[in-house]
């Protein structure tokens, strides 16, 4: 078998771009949508812009299973590997870290190589990785940059791996994660802004004749705040926020600010979606007298809100380069936060509870 070693090239394939381009365009449509459907009251608008992910996710799923079948039906190859360096790199609030490693993996019978990649350690187990210390890994024959360390190998390679010595492979390493080329980044970003653009002129004569009919809102209209260069609009059924350059939402305290900047002074303490992305922030109201299931925004754990996107970014395999995205509602009953990020090796999510805490996880596939 003949490994070349080295950081992988980049791909600008029809199949990478086709995916760029649906990728921005549901990230910038869902958005637009939620608060364009908010502002005029147009229901299944708002609905669509709750729904378009969920089911580009589940296409996306589906279009993989193939790929995923055919992987599990080829057996894994065991090997031993010696650790060169680890980092954690992330997840330190949870139980969990995602570790960086560089490895040496030397397979019976193959030339070691060196290959990179994140793995979820249990901070019990972490002082049992060193640098220099021999482990068991395990990867797909035809994909080994995939490596993966077995935390509980069988006796057998237990027992190779505790008087093993293994030799440092000459780098760079492998990187299991294959970056887009500058041109799928170009598409996507094309695709998220004709999307969201698209959305605003299908729907401008009603957002246009809502503005010029309706009265003067009871609130402050849109307002620049020269301090921290953003834009806050606010009407009677939405509320968003706009960073300026080189700000984000992933700063601290500066989601927290942003939303008591809508709220304050007013009785909008009543939310049926909040939708965060890196500098734009959006809270759709819940009609006065609907019995619709909503939420306090300013209730939110929004101190967890930048680990969860780290932890969703770094430890479930979307690759890179990467978009991230924040939906808070209550449509199945109980409060839900889910976070999904969307890279070069597919959409990734999780979901957590209303104190922040990660319940359930959907690697990217």
């Amino acid at each position: 078998m003949t490994m070349t070693t080295g950081a992988p090239p980049t791909r600008n394939t029809p199949v990478a771009l086709a995916r760029g381009f649906l990728t921005g365009g549901v990230v910038g449509a869902s958005p637009a949508a939620l608060v364009v459907g908010g502002v005029i009251e147009n229901a299944p608008l708002f609905v669509a812009g709750l729904v378009l992910p969920m089911v580009y996710g589940l296409l996306l799923f589906l279009a993989g299973a193939p790929r995923r079948a055919r992987e599990a039906a080829v057996a894994p190859r065991t090997a031993l590997a010696m650790v060169e360096s680890l980092e954690a790199v992330g997840g330190e609030a949870t139980s969990d870290v995602a570790v960086r490693f560089d490895l040496t993996v030397a397979p019976d019978g193959v030339p070691a190589y060196r290959v990179a990649f994140t793995q979820n350690i249990n901070l019990v187990d972490l002082a049992d990785y060193r640098p220099g210390g021999v482990v068991v890994v395990r990867y797909p024959p035809d994909r080994p940059c995939r490596v993966r360390i077995v935390k509980r190998p069988t006796p057998e390679w237990e027992e190779r791996a505790v008087g093993a010595r293994v030799d440092s492979a000459p780098g760079p390493a492998m990187v299991s994660e294959t970056p887009e080329g500058s041109a799928v980044g170009f598409v996507t970003l094309l695709s998220l802004l004709l999307a969201a653009a698209g959305v605003i002129l299908l729907f401008r004569a009603d957002l246009f004749d809502r503005s010029a009919s309706a009265p003067p809102p009871a609130v402050a209209g849109p307002s620049v705040s020269s301090s921290s260069s953003s834009t806050t609009v606010v009407s009677s059924a939405s509320g968003t926020v706009t960073l300026g350059p080189n700000q984000s939402f992933l700063e601290k305290g500066e989601l927290r600010r942003a939303v008591s900047s809508l709220v304050k002074g007013t009785d909008m303490d009543s939310a049926l979606t909040v939708v965060v992305q890196e500098r734009l922030l959006s809270v759709v109201y819940a009609p006065t007298g609907a019995q619709a299931p909503s939420f306090d925004p300013a209730s939110l754990p929004y101190d967890r809100f930048p680990a969860l996107v780290e932890e969703a970014r770094s430890s479930l395999g979307a690759g890179s380069p990467q978009t991230w995205q924040i939906t808070v509602e209550r449509l199945t009953g109980s409060l839900t936060v889910r976070v999904g990020v969307t890279g070069a090796e597919g959409a990734a999510s999780l979901e957590a509870d209303a104190q922040g805490q990660v319940v359930r996880r959907t690697p990217a596939h």
